[in-house]
């Protein structure tokens, strides 16, 4: 079941579940896009082949809004929005640890070893390194666990999990950066919590919100806005 955000004849936002892949890959899981073009097929009553465009991914553990194109002139407005960094991400995360300052800019270089899927932070130059940078702020404590709101400048793969882990501040549940046991479900509590952006046809700005998933881990911060 497709947990849709806002929707047109131009853009299909959803609520990615924690798990599902946003794309194919060698595993062979049914992708986020797969289920959007069901979605669209059967709710529209649509013969033969379908599009949807892929605007941007998030990590297969890690929940929240994702934009998807419905045409092709949508999606090459969108790619440019993304890679001209035209766009506001604002993620909220669970960690293990309170972070040294209540609200602080990160940066580092980041090296992605792809061979093991992970990344390393510097907090020098790198030659290999890719400059990164996040900004955060604590907004609440509860049961010796804290909720961070996260700002991404830059999107880079892993970014937002091995900074916070560098500032050991591990996402909960995130065994690949420093968490010491999984969630039930698999899932790091890593949420994309809202988008903003400039809507391809309309030029007006869109803001959608993602709610929380229904897993232990975040019903602490539910009463949060």
């Amino acid at each position: 079941m497709l947990d849709v955000l806002f929707e047109d004849n131009h853009l299909l936002v959803v609520n990615k579940p924690a798990g599902m892949l946003v794309h194919g890959d060698e595993t062979g899981d049914q992708p986020l896009a797969e289920v959007a073009k069901e979605y669209i097929k059967q709710k529209y009553n649509k013969p033969g082949n379908v599009f949807i465009g892929v605007v941007h991914r998030l990590d297969r553990p890690v929940s929240g809004v994702v934009v998807l194109a419905k045409t092709s002139k949508a999606l090459t407005r969108l790619n440019e929005l993304f890679r001209s960094k035209k766009t506001q991400k604002t993620y909220w995360a669970v960690v293990l640890q309170r972070p040294p300052r209540e609200n602080d800019t990160l940066v580092h270089w980041l090296v992605k070893d792809t061979s093991k899927n992970i990344t390393k932070a510097y907090g020098k130059p790198n030659e290999n390194g890719l400059r990164s940078e996040l900004n955060y702020k604590l907004l609440s404590q509860q049961q010796h666990r804290y909720l961070l709101e996260v700002n991404p400048i830059t999107g880079r793969p892993h970014q937002i999990r091995v900074q916070l882990a560098s500032m050991r501040c591990p996402i909960a549940g995130d065994l690949k950066y420093g968490a010491p046991e999984p969630l039930h479900d698999k899932s790091i509590a890593l949420h994309a919590r809202k988008l903003q952006f400039e809507h391809p046809t309309l030029k007006e700005m869109i803001t959608v919100s993602a709610p929380l998933p229904a897993t232990p881990v975040w019903a602490p911060f539910r009463s949060i806005k």
